[in-house]
């Protein structure tokens, strides 16, 4: 039977759309509308049984595991007093820095977010702590909200991530560990940038910088106290590379040390609190298994229908250069994260998008920090912008005022995301240093 996919992209578009319209859980809205194509292409009986079965084979897998392992870490470091560690240390470093709390935040935010992994989780943590002490010191409240908002999703680029996990699952197995040291560049050119635009228009506006003098030794006593934390990344992201355990071991490592500092050293979290945090990562864990399998079922529509073939071959059709066919998904992609959170549009997007550039010879891994880049940008862009409205929520700044302040930021992020895309040995070169790739 001869299946024209455009026929089948517009059914399985209007049930997706019409479903979110109505706020269904996008999860659900992805299986259902998956099913329901499938029952178009197929009979109802084997429709069905074909969704299950995509459902089923979608979460069964090792590599997966590090999800809800990461999950339950990120819950324990939000909780257990591991945020005031890295905001001591950012502000004892940065304190004598017009902007210096600005410049605190930024730096608590990317320290934060890659021990996390969550952009809301550091958004939440750093701009709940922060917010009321700029605001004292005499900050634009718009402002402050606007820096937490764009520094906070450099966390998913500075390993370890699970972004960079769904994208290796959803890529065929494209490798871990040089994805994690790919994110490492990129993340700290995010941070570093978004700090220098802050100090910019912190002098410009005579922001208060702290009365107290430089003091090494309070330097020194806030980075020993925040060690065992930052200890974290490289104990992950060196084991991984060093081949002495898997990611999702390496997940599971995250829980034992995350659980030992909080409850035996910090002592931070007590049983009542860890069986909340359990509670929380179980249920987050089954709305992202259940987003993968619901998935794995979009993914078999598309490539039975052969929708991504013709989708390439309409981007193959406006050009075939390199350069042009970056732009084109950079484009696609900013849009996406405008409305979808990161774990389905990676799920949803790479097997369509991943064989068009490696047909014009971008190396996957390459890839995989571009496409975490642009939907962590989405991750601060309206109507979703989960981590715009938490820094909105734990701020009291409405989105259209921070979004005024958030201009310049986002000139100098598009900036980096162009460098980051034509410049591969930006996200290259440590894989390649390391011997990942």
């Amino acid at each position: 039977m001869t299946i024209d996919p455009i026929i089948v992209g517009v059914v399985l578009t209007i049930i997706f759309f019409a479903l979110l319209f109505y706020r269904t859980p996008i999860a659900i809205a992805i299986a259902v509308a998956s099913c329901v194509t499938i029952t178009v292409l197929l009979t109802f009986d084997f429709g069905v049984f074909i969704g299950a079965q995509k459902i089923a084979t979608g979460v069964n897998s090792f590599t997966l595991l590090a999800v809800p392992f990461f999950i339950l870490s990120g819950l324990m470091m939000n909780t257990g007093g591991i945020a005031q560690r890295l905001i001591n240390f950012s502000e004892a470093l940065l304190g004598k820095v017009p902007g210096s709390l600005a410049l605190t935040n930024v730096a608590g935010n990317a320290l934060f977010g890659s021990l996390s992994g969550s952009g809301i989780a550091a958004a939440a943590a750093m701009g709940g702590t922060l917010a009321p002490i700029e605001a004292e010191k005499g900050y634009d409240p718009e402002f402050s909200a606007a820096v937490n908002a764009i520094s906070a999703p450099v966390g998913q680029l500075i390993p370890p991530t699970a972004a960079f996990i769904v994208f290796s699952l959803a890529a065929g197995g494209a490798s871990i560990s040089a994805l994690f040291l790919a994110g490492w560049i990129p993340g700290i050119i995010w941070a570093v940038t978004v700090g220098i635009v802050a100090l910019v228009i912190s002098k410009k506006r005579r922001y208060p910088v702290s009365d107290e003098p430089f003091d090494f030794g309070r330097v020194l006593k806030t980075f020993i106290d925040a060690l065992p934390s930052l200890a974290l990344v490289f104990i992950i992201v060196g084991g991984i590379v060093g081949g002495i355990f898997t990611a999702t071991e390496a997940a599971a490592i995250a829980v034992v040390y995350t659980f030992i500092l909080s409850v035996f050293i910090y002592k931070t979290i007590d049983r009542k609190h860890l069986i909340v945090l359990l509670g929380d990562a179980a249920v987050m864990s089954a709305q992202i298994m259940f987003l993968v399998g619901a998935s794995g079922v979009m993914g078999f529509v598309l490539s039975f229908t052969g929708i991504p073939q013709a989708l390439s071959d309409a981007i193959l059709g406006v050009s075939t250069n390199p350069i042009v066919i970056l732009l084109l998904i950079n484009i696609i992609l900013l849009i996406v994260g405008t409305f979808m959170d990161m774990a389905p549009a990676i799920l949803i997007f790479t097997p369509i998008l991943l064989p068009i550039v490696t047909s014009v010879g971008i190396d996957p891994v390459h890839f995989g920090v571009i496409m975490v880049f642009n939907l962590a940008v989405g991750t601060v862009t309206p109507p979703v912008g989960t981590v715009l409205f938490v820094s909105s929520n734990v701020s009291g700044i409405p989105v259209e005022k921070i979004m005024k302040e958030m201009v310049p930021f986002f000139i100098a992020v598009f900036l980096i995301l162009m460098l980051i895309t034509y410049v591969p040995a930006l996200s290259l070169w440590l894989p390649g240093l390391f011997g990942a790739l």
